[in-house]
């Protein structure tokens, strides 16, 4: 099929103006070929036919008859060939899957598998397990489960997987353990996930039976209301050679009435493709493939899911324009596509999210009018492993700026886009670059960001300068989309996700039991050798030439004394290994605590001494490793060759390791933190004296370093898997290999371009419901969605909580709003301020701040107040804060503590106090 110029903008992803009237498969193909060089593509003109569909592993139908999925479905279904059909009709979508009539699937979730430390099993029929109470099992009834290291009753570590029953969050039973030994200590029960084998009904069948994806539980009556009314659709478009026309009833009876289905006839607005199906659809394409099918990753669709979003409709709509939006206005009305064209976005982060928004913006003509614009703002610049996640680039792109690459291959996209891109980080620090006449003049804001931090930040500027905001991310196949709407809504910060679990620092010195904690053990020596004590240094010597003006603190002496005092010339790398235990010298492994019980048991694993041999690759990488990174921190060169570096070895002599006495073993944070010491006085003073002064060491400086996981030549992730697999090798953990080592060690988020895709699709389309002005909360929907299960999910967003004081309700979009510039020109001072709020407002002003600095408060020295009453507001808040307002400011923000008439504290909203 030719492309035209009329046609919807969306199908226009990979076409240009250029390609009108050139044949689709064909125009795409070279920009579809540029994404992967790996992947071979091709397109035919051939209609298809058995011999075209028989080589292939998979068949993906999209825009097709009735008729043709129906013969495809039997003849793919017939010679084991996968089949996908998608299809979308205005803001319809439908989805069908038929992998088989055996699909196995061995990872339903593509979660990492449960594992928990055992405490005790009992013997009877059922056994019943007791797990550790530090963290619940998370075991399901119906789970499988093996053992390993469990003493006592080794009859559990041989046993194939076992399905359980659970109890309680740290319980479950096990079947029949009566005839096996005496549990005595220790094991680790580890989910195993099973074969789940599934039947797919062929099409022919599926139309008949359907089993039907539920997505909103608050539209659990459409899908099959959709269902038929697709079929009719078919049957209309067969029997008049076209689709009915927009919104034109006769034909839409016309088409309902040739098939007789349950429930109202839905309406059917022109072509519009509503992203989230396509990127479903891919997903699931994803799972049906061979490699992915024979590892059985993720579970697919079953077998029909149908998407519907009639809250963007508007209520009035207008004739097309004969334009490249026209499927748009078909749906939404002219007034909208002009409404979007002017719109002022702010897009935050040019990543996969970034991408992926500023594609979808381009496409729906978001920015394209004479007053509208799109900014674009991220300070990285392009690596390779972006390439797989983030489509707007290319591999000539690595190294270039992320935020003005993107720019320029959506405006590529669509020549109207007004769009903009900056290299700055969002945050108090560019708040002169994005000051208040940028925010005032903004439609809106979409977060594209990879950090709560800078979430929490953007949000808080959104609602101080009352803005919608879009906010997403994704997490490997999860992601979630949350829409804020001024003065409707609650905010990103009204609510928090728990706090990450921190590994205790007890674990991590004494008693590691996993692998993650010696890795996270290895990152703390990476700092620890190779960062802090060269920054510390660097501190030093700065404060004691007087660089500092003499107003800092010198850096604590002992952590900098073995540094300066070993200043090198060359790198001396002895290679003692990592972590060498001294536990096992002070408590043996047959030491029992007060009430008798063995001391090594539970999560406490006794560990062993390593000897060095350098005939041992992860013992030279080791010290091939530190050896390098101590190099770099004192500025010399370095050596990669191993052979010499292991014949050097060969003649060091290594000196045995011996225990200081005295040291005891913490089993708690707490007993680590009440018994940590400082040095006293007399000790302090004669390190200070032994170390070197500046003088000594002229031009001398270290360099600190910071980590960086992705580059493979510079050592540090070379240090962090040798560290971590020693240590893990002292306590008998299975190591990890690289791979799995960057991404604990390096805190890697997976990224898969379908959640990329589908969570972006879904929040374009509360950004149609933002740009009418939607007033009503139900109209809006939170997303939620995870593509393995698969489970895709929506909720009404929540209203924002209410205050009061007196009669009058406040949210956290209210404000009060106070002109600071009084009529003669004059600013007003302390004491007209808070005469203000007792007059207008009837509050009493206990304590006034801006930022961290405290302006008024009633406990203030009588002196201080009297000095203050009558100075202008921003003279106090510049002589407090010790900083100048700057020109860019407009207006202050000041948080109150109030008293109403009967001198009760009541909380009220914050002053926006505008100076200019």
């Amino acid at each position: 099929m030719s492309f035209s110029k009329e046609i919807n903008a969306f199908l226009g992803f990979y076409l240009r103006e250029e390609d009108v009237g050139q044949n689709r498969a064909e125009a795409t193909l070279p920009r579809l070929a540029e994404l992967n060089a790996y992947v071979a593509v091709s397109s035919t003109r051939q209609p298809l036919s058995q011999d075209l569909l028989a080589p292939f592993q998979v068949v993906v139908l999209t825009n097709s008859s009735l008729e043709e999925q129906l013969w495809v479905g039997d003849f793919c279904h017939s010679h084991g060939i996968k089949l996908v059909v998608a299809d979308t009709r205005g803001l319809f979508g439908q989805l069908f899957c038929d992998f088989g009539d055996d699909m196995v699937v061995t990872d339903t979730n593509g979660e990492q598998p449960l594992s928990a430390m055992v405490s005790m099993v009992t013997k009877g029929c059922p056994g019943e397990v007791t797990c550790l109470d530090e963290a619940r099992h998370g075991f399901e009834t119906g789970d499988f489960v093996t053992f390993t290291e469990v003493e006592g009753m080794e009859e559990l570590n041989g046993c194939g997987p076992v399905e359980i029953r659970v109890l309680g969050p740290y319980t479950f039973s096990i079947g029949d353990t009566s005839g096996f030994g005496d549990y005595v200590r220790g094991g680790i029960v580890t989910q195993v996930k099973m074969p789940k084998h599934i039947r797919f009904k062929r099409l022919r069948e599926a139309l008949a039976e359907p089993e039907l994806m539920i997505t909103d539980f608050g539209k659990a009556e459409r899908p099959p209301i959709m269902h038929w009314g697709w079929q009719a659709l078919h049957r209309f478009i067969r029997q008049h050679g076209r689709p009915p026309r927009p919104r034109h009833q006769v034909g839409t009876r016309g088409a309902l009435g040739t098939w007789r289905a349950p429930g109202p006839a839905p309406k059917w607005p022109p072509v519009m493709a509503p992203p989230p199906v396509g990127d479903l659809g891919d997903m699931e394409t994803t799972k049906s493939c061979t490699k992915m099918a024979v590892s059985g990753k993720f579970t697919p669709i079953t077998q029909w899911l149908y998407f519907d979003a009639l809250e963007c409709l508007p209520e009035e709509n207008k004739e097309t324009r004969n334009s490249r939006y026209d499927g748009q206005i078909a749906v939404f009305g002219a007034e909208l596509q002009a409404k979007l064209g002017a719109q002022k976005y702010f897009v935050v982060g040019a990543g996969a999210i970034g991408c992926e928004l500023l594609k979808n913006f381009a496409m729906v003509g978001l920015g394209c009018g004479p007053e509208g614009c799109v900014t674009v703002t991220d300070m990285d610049t392009i690596e390779k492993s972006n390439l797989n996640r983030q489509f707007l680039f290319r591999p000539w792109d690595v190294t270039k700026l992320k935020s003005e690459r993107a720019a320029a291959a959506v405006r590529e996209m669509n020549p109207a886009l007004q769009v903009s891109s900056r290299p700055d980080r969002v945050g108090p620090d560019t708040e002169r670059v994005y000051d208040d006449d940028f925010f005032e003049a903004l439609d809106g804001v979409a977060n594209a960001l990879d950090n709560v931090d800078a979430r929490l930040y953007m949000d808080r500027r959104c609602v101080y300068y009352r803005k919608p905001l879009l906010e997403s991310g994704t997490l490997g196949t999860k992601g979630n989309v949350q829409v804020v709407i001024p003065f409707l809504s609650e905010s990103y910060s009204s609510s928090q996700d728990p706090p990450e679990k921190a590994i205790p620092i007890c674990t991590l010195k004494n008693f590691p039991n996993a692998i993650e904690h010696t890795l996270q053990w290895a990152r703390d020596e990476f700092e620890g050798l190779f960062k802090q004590p060269a920054e510390n240094v660097n501190q030093y010597l700065t404060w004691v030439s007087g660089v500092g003006g003499g107003t800092q603190q010198p850096p604590c002496t002992p952590p900098i004394a073995p540094t300066l005092h070993g200043t090198p010339r060359t790198p001396c790398m002895a290679p003692t290994l990592p972590g060498t235990p001294r536990t096992p010298y002070i408590a043996p492994i047959s030491l029992k605590t007060n009430s008798g019980t063995l001391f090594w048991s539970g999560p406490k694993r006794c560990p062993h001494p390593l000897v060095f041999d350098p005939d041992n690759p992860l013992h030279l990488d080791y010290v091939m490793a530190a050896a390098n990174l101590f190099a770099q921190s004192y500025g010399i060169g370095g050596s990669r060759d191993r052979g010499a570096v292991a014949e050097l070895l060969r003649h060091v002599r290594v000196p045995p390791f011996a225990p200081k006495a005295g040291v005891r073993i913490h089993v708690s944070d707490q007993e680590l933190q009440s018994t940590t010491t400082a040095l006293d006085d007399g000790r302090l003073e004669e390190l200070k004296a032994s170390l070197p002064s500046p003088e000594e060491l002229p031009g001398f400086r270290m360099f600190p370093i910071d980590f960086e996981k992705d580059d493979d030549t510079n050592f540090h992730m070379d240090f962090i898997v040798a560290a971590s697999n020693l240590r893990a090798e002292n306590y008998d953990i299975p190591p990890a290999d690289r791979h799995k080592s960057k991404l604990i060690a390096g805190k890697i988020i997976p990224a898969i371009a379908t959640t990329t895709g589908a969570v972006v699709g879904l929040a374009c389309l509360e950004l149609y419901k933002l740009v009418q002005g939607h007033r009503r909360l139900g109209s809006y929907k939170n997303a939620f969605l995870n593509l393995a299960l698969p489970f895709v999910g929506f909720s009404e967003p929540l209203a924002c909580p209410r205050n009061k004081y007196y009669e009058v309700e406040w949210t956290l979009w209210d404000r009060f709003e106070v002109q600071g510039l009084q009529p003669d020109g004059q600013e007003m001072t302390l004491r007209q301020f808070l005469a203000y709020f007792k007059k207008e407002h009837r509050l009493e002003i206990t304590m006034l701040s801006q930022g961290v600095s405290m302006l008024y408060s009633f406990f203030m020295p009588a002196a201080k107040l009297r000095e203050r009453h009558d100075q202008p507001m921003t003279e106090i808040v510049a002589r407090v804060s010790k900083k100048k307002v700057g020109r860019h400011v407009k207006a202050l923000v000041f948080e109150l503590c109030c008293n109403d008439d009967t001198d009760a504290d009541i909380e009220v909203p914050y002053v926006r106090y505008t100076i200019r």
